[in-house]
């Protein structure tokens, strides 16, 4: 780390003490930008690093509703517009009791540079409440949904800003936004990604993280002449990431032997597919938010409670539940057990001990900006349809897909090498998607 981001570095932590996600994830990319930053005093000279990491608008506000018991209930929600050098802050909304502004700007950085990747007109912004859907009532998500949106839509368009879906917010809740903002601004727009197929929304969606996260790891194990047919993979959570990855995973011949809840873990020798995959909707949707559910159900699996997947000898690691669930120890164990590859499906899935101890390694390690962009990217090409007021069949998404996560690795790689360090998928991630973001904003001013 030069002295420049050095300083940049010291200042965020003076000034956002507090905010441990945001300051990580700082870290972890300002870290990977020396090479650029040496080479290119331009950066410097229009104080670049002072002003990426510096959200453009934040928006905090309360969010009264009413529950079924008729009692009023308030959250807080937020939205981070983060960075719209290169098109419309594009991020998604979380509804999570840790939500909190450190969550939402470390995500709402992380993605100005994971959309930067996809070749996409879009920039990053990140939202959400401290609000648990669990365990609520359809009517009270809605009524809260609704609340939320009456702030939120004044600060948001097609053109300005368009959220998606996140942890907590799915296609239900994407649907009662989508509702109240079609009602108060009195337009129908794609103002929201992740919509139901029935208004605007596009194939493919909610699994394409999942895919994505796939198709990432199968080029990365063609630069050593592999693949994934045959590799034993160990995925964690069971949502829509680690859902859409398994899929794909069993597409591409291999065979997923683990998944993850906050209970624990599960491993199944004979694999997770056909109606096992299906059966993983069910536990999402039941609300009990337990991995003990699939032990319970299929016989022969093994259940860990309190256990995280990276205890299983693996070929593959997807980590798709959630920030920091990887560790040093876990990276160590995953290593000596025979692990190729990382990638991660969730933001920010590894500790910066872990991440470092990857790089150092030489591990095929993939940071989520480049390797979960697949979501963002089928967001992306959902604007597009909707722009043109058309929708394209599942084939032809899903092999736009394939392609960008494909150019995705390829942009990777590249700036990785030029930059002296080959192989390095966190450099190569973070200076590729540094670089258009940078240069847009130089061109456009000092705004």
């Amino acid at each position: 780390m030069n002295a420049y981001i050095s300083s940049v570095m010291n200042d965020l932590k003076t000034r956002c003490a507090w905010e441990k996600e945001f300051l990580q994830a700082a870290e972890e990319v300002l870290d990977s930008l020396t090479p650029i930053i040496d080479r290119e005093p331009k950066y410097k000279a229009n104080k670049i690093l002072e002003r990426i990491v510096e959200p453009e608008r934040v928006v905090m506000f309360r969010v009264p509703w009413i529950d079924d018991k008729g009692e009023f209930q308030i959250n807080r929600g937020y939205r981070v517009q983060y960075n719209s050098a290169i098109g419309p802050y594009k991020g998604g909304i979380r509804f999570h009791p840790n939500v909190t502004l450190s969550t939402l700007k470390f995500l709402g950085f992380e993605q100005i540079f994971k959309n930067s990747l996809t070749g996409l007109p879009m920039g990053g912004g990140k939202g959400g409440a401290d609000f648990n859907p669990n365990g609520k009532s359809n009517n009270e998500v809605m009524r809260f949904c609704q609340s939320f949106m009456t702030e939120l839509f004044r600060h948001i368009g097609p053109d300005t800003d368009v959220p998606a879906g996140d942890i907590g917010v799915g296609g239900r809740e994407v649907a009662y936004m989508f509702g109240q903002y079609k009602r108060l601004a009195n337009e129908f727009t794609g103002v929201l990604t992740g919509k139901g197929l029935n208004f605007g929304g596009s194939l493919i969606r909610p699994e394409a993280t999942g895919f994505g996260v796939v198709y990432f790891a199968e080029e990365m194990l063609k630069t050593r002449g592999d693949s994934l047919k045959g590799k034993k993979v160990a995925v964690s959570g069971f949502g829509n990431v680690a859902w859409g990855a398994a899929i794909k995973a069993n597409d591409l011949g291999a065979k997923v032997v683990a998944i993850s809840g906050p209970d624990g873990s599960v491993f199944d020798k004979d694999g997770v597919s056909g109606e096992k995959i299906e059966f993983m909707l069910e536990m999402r949707s039941s609300g009990r938010d337990k991995v003990q559910d699939y032990a319970d159900k299929f016989k022969g699996v093994e259940f860990h409670a309190g256990k995280r997947p990276w205890i299983f000898p693996v070929d593959v690691a997807l980590p798709c539940a959630i920030q920091n669930e990887l560790n040093g120890d876990d990276a160590q164990l995953l290593l000596k057990n025979g692990c190729q590859c990382v990638v991660e499906g969730s933001n920010m899935s590894s500790t910066l001990d872990a991440v470092r101890y990857f790089v150092e390694k030489k591990t095929l390690y993939a940071p989520g900006k480049a390797s979960n962009a697949g979501g963002v990217a089928t967001s992306g090409l959902e604007m597009s349809q909707n722009s043109m007021r058309l929708g394209w069949t599942r084939e032809e998404v899903d092999a736009r897909l394939h392609q960008i996560m494909v150019n995705i690795h390829n942009s990777c790689v590249k700036a990785a090498k030029e930059y002296g360090d080959e192989g390095n998928y966190v450099m190569g991630a973070n200076i590729a998607g540094f670089k258009k973001v940078a240069d847009a904003m130089i061109d456009q001013g000092l705004v």
